[in-house]
Formats: structure tokens, sequence, C-alpha cells
């Protein structure tokens, strides 16, 4: 565990369930997904704000933690601004570039909805334990055992994949053969790896089902998963930012349901 860790599960959602956590980040999402308008990822995006303010994490983390999302959110606005579709005043018309009115403000659109659905998964996982979220998975959602453990320990081997990384990086070099062609070295590094890792998982398979966690019976859990009024109430807030954004949305007239008849 990192330090970035172990401070963030300090925080006020870290003692929440992780499924109740899965289960608000859907509850955001999924009005943002049906629709595409400035006003209700603006809506949702400050309402989230407040809720971040209980994660427990500070600025500097939540920088580092949430920077590709601010670095692909305006990527994304400045795609759907030079070929998005064309509508009102046009800007910019230059070979297959042309910017308007119309994909200006869906730019914008997109940019704040990325931004409002990818946020608080970030943040909000930032506080999950992965063995909490396998119990939880297991327990409360009933999801099959086998699966639940076998995801569980291969996030488990993640993070021994870049120390595998730096240990075949450091003996071919030792070796003097990493000196040029980058490119050929990574897809040598890249093979050798893929090789470690199947021959890895299949030694943690086999020593899983020598355990018995491949056994066709109802399992204990060392630990329970409890869902009491804290999941409750972090759902209930989530369900409360995705009415507000969508009233928000239909009040003003922006709600623009991508679904609908064209």
């Amino acid at each position: 565990m990192t330090v970035l860790d172990a401070h963030a599960r300090t925080g006020g959602l870290a003692r929440i369930n992780p499924v109740a956590k899965l289960g608000v980040s859907a509850l955001i999402a999924i009005p943002l997904i049906l629709t595409l308008d400035p006003v209700s990822a603006s809506t949702a995006l400050v309402l989230e704000c407040v809720l971040f303010l209980f994660a427990g994490i500070g600025w500097r983390e939540f920088w580092l933690r949430t920077w590709p999302v601010w670095l692909a959110a305006p990527l994304t606005g400045l795609t759907i601004a030079l070929y998005g579709e064309t509508s009102g005043t046009v800007y910019v018309d230059w070979f297959v570039l042309r910017v308007s009115e119309g994909s200006l403000a869906l730019a914008l659109a997109t940019m704040l909805r990325v931004l409002a659905i990818a946020l608080p998964s970030v943040v909000l996982f930032i506080t999950v334990d992965p063995t909490d979220l396998a119990d939880g998975l297991a327990q409360i959602v009933r999801l099959p055992a086998r699966f639940v453990l076998g995801a569980l320990a291969g996030l488990r081997m993640v993070g021994l994949f870049i120390d595998d990384w730096r240990a075949l990086e450091l003996a071919r070099r030792a070796r003097g053969v990493a000196d040029r062609g980058r490119i050929r070295r990574f897809f040598g590094m890249a093979f050798a790896l893929l090789v470690l890792s199947i021959r890895r998982g299949a030694k943690l398979a086999t020593a899983m089902e020598a355990r018995g966690f491949g056994a066709p019976v109802a399992r204990t859990w060392a630990r329970e998963s409890r869902f009491g009024w804290r999941e409750w109430m972090l759902l209930a807030v989530g369900a409360a930012i995705s009415a507000l954004a969508i009233i928000a949305a239909v009040a003003t007239g922006a709600w623009n349901f991508i679904l609908g008849p064209a």
C-alpha cells in the first residue's frame, strides 16, 4: 500500500462499503449518459465537488489521481469542436476542419459530461480496498465466488508487473542489450513479461485450487461485508445529484435525450 493509498483510506468515505460506491457511480453516470447538454453535466459536477470534500483526500492527492481526467476532457472537447456536427454560425472552415456555433456548444457539453462522469468514479475508488470490494461483490451482490476471488487474485498481481518490468529492464541493461532499438526492446520485454505472467498465473491457479478456492460448495468469508445506513445514505446522495441534474436540464430546456428519435 502506498502512502497516498494509506492516507486516502482514512477519509470519511473509507468506511463505506465499496458496493455502495459502485452504485453511486452508476446512479450519477446513467442520467448523464442519456443526455448531452451542459446544464445537467455542470449541475452534477458542482454537486459532486461537495461530495469530494468528504472523501478525506488532500488537494495534492486529488490532482495526482485525477490529472488524466482533466487532460482527457479538454482533448475530447477539442475533437468534437473540430469535427462535430455543424450548426449555426461557422467560424472556421478549412479542409476537414469546421468549427461552428453548434460544434462548440457540443464540445462544451461533452467536456463537462466527461468530467462529471469520470471524476466521482476516480475519487470514490481511491478509498476502495480490493479485498473489501471482493467481499462486497460476493456477499451482497451475490456474484460467483470463483469469479470474485479469481479477479481479486489477478488484481493483487498487477502491482508485480511494474516490478517485473523493472527487473527485466535492469537485466537487459546488465547484459548490454538495452542500449539501442527501443521499439524492438519494448516488444521483446513485453513478450517476456507475457510469458512470465502466464507462468505465474498458472502457478497461482494451481495453488488456489489446492487450497479449496474452487470447491463447488457454499464458502464462508473471513470478514462480513455490511451494508448499512451509511451505504444507503451515499446512494441517496447519488440519486439526489442525478435528480437535481435532470430537473435543472429539463427546467432550462437544455435536456437533450440522445437515445430519442432523430
